[in-house]
C-alpha cells in the first residue's frame, strides 16, 4: 500500500514538474470553405535542459504537422520540420509567419471564434500536454502577441 500511494504520488509530481509551460495558445478561426487552420503558442521551458516539441496531435484534424516558415529565393515558403526547439531556461513563439502547428483536413469546417480545439503535444524529454486552446480570429489572435518583438517593420 505505502509502496503504490508513493508510486502514485511521484507520478503526479512529474506531471506538475515537468518545467515545460503552455501560454496565449489558440487556433485560427477559418472561412467556410478553407480545409487548413494553423495553431499558434508560447512554450516557456523552465529546465535547465533543451527539449523539443517533437509532435502535436488533435481530434480536430486528419493531419497534424509542425511547420515554419522562410524566405527563400524572394518567396515566403512554408514546410515541415521534425521539431521545434526550446532552449533551457527560454521560449519559443509558434506565431504566424514563424513556427506554427498545421491542422490539416479540419473535421469541423469552418473553425468560428468561440470553438475550442484540443491539442496533445509531446516533447523530447517525454512529457505530453493536453491543451483545449481558443479559436480566434487573425486580429484577436496577435492581440494577444502584443508584448512580442517584431524587428524593424517599415
Amino acid at each position: 500500500m505505502k509502496k503504490t500511494v508513493f508510486s502514485l504520488l511521484l507520478a503526479t509530481a512529474s506531471l506538475f514538474a515537468s518545467g515545460i509551460e503552455i501560454d496565449d495558445a489558440y487556433v485560427r478561426a477559418t472561412p467556410p470553405n478553407l480545409p487548413n487552420s494553423a495553431a499558434f503558442m508560447k512554450i516557456e521551458n523552465d529546465t535547465k535542459q533543451d527539449v523539443a516539441l517533437l509532435w502535436a496531435k488533435s481530434d480536430a484534424a486528419n493531419v497534424v504537422e509542425l511547420h515554419t516558415h522562410d524566405m527563400k529565393d524572394g518567396v515566403m515558403k512554408m514546410y515541415q520540420v521534425p521539431q521545434i526547439d526550446i532552449k533551457a531556461d527560454s521560449e519559443t513563439l509558434l506565431q504566424p509567419g514563424g513556427y506554427h502547428i498545421m491542422l490539416i483536413d479540419l473535421k469541423q469546417k469552418p473553425l468560428k471564434e468561440g470553438d475550442k480545439v484540443t491539442l496533445t503535444l509531446g516533447f523530447s524529454n517525454g512529457d505530453e500536454k493536453t491543451i483545449t486552446v481558443p479559436v480566434k480570429t487573425v486580429m484577436n489572435g496577435m492581440m494577444n502577441h502584443k508584448n512580442m518583438s517584431h524587428g524593424n517593420m517599415k
